[in-house]
């Protein structure tokens, strides 16, 4: 079974599951907005693999090798959605692209992308760089830089070397 396939149902059954209670096939096909039959056969071969377990009408409930499968992809989409909205992408946007790019982005620049975020979030003001960026993705003009604004970058990264 294809490894996005794979994340992406344990993630939704991981979002649906609530106080340890199965997941229907009719909830998980709901919510994909696919035919129930077509997810009861992924279901059965998630079962297969460990990732949930699995009975015909009784639902699904995830293992802990698919919790942990869950969890890690359902970070990767979190921080892949807030990284894009930083950049002054859409909510509704970044949260559809960040659903293709937690299956295809290479560890490394997964967790660089991560630590970006926490640098990001740990500032105590937005930096100004951040704001100019958004504001040039918003309007389309991209300003000119202040001159102190040059100077201050200048000498932090004089201090960096």
């Amino acid at each position: 079974m294809r490894k996005k396939t794979i994340e992406d149902y344990v993630e939704m059954v991981h979002d649906l599951q609530q106080e340890k209670k199965p997941v229907h096939t009719n909830d998980i096909a709901a919510a994909l907005q696919i035919n129930p039959a077509s997810v009861s056969e992924i279901l059965q071969k998630l079962s297969e693999e460990g990732y949930i377990k699995y009975q015909k009408y009784g639902g699904a409930t995830l293992t802990s090798k698919g919790k942990k499968v869950a969890i890690a992809t359902k970070k990767r989409h979190d921080t892949l959605t807030e990284f894009l909205m930083l950049l002054g992408i859409d909510k509704n946007i970044a949260e559809k692209d960040a659903c293709e790019m937690e299956h295809i982005l290479h560890a490394d620049t997964m967790e660089t992308i991560i630590k970006f975020v926490e640098v990001i979030k740990h500032c105590e003001a937005t930096p100004f760089w951040l704001k100019r960026l958004k504001e040039y993705v918003k309007t389309g003009k991209l300003a000119k830089c202040p001159s102190k604004m040059i100077e201050v970058c200048l000498q932090h990264a004089r201090k960096i070397k």
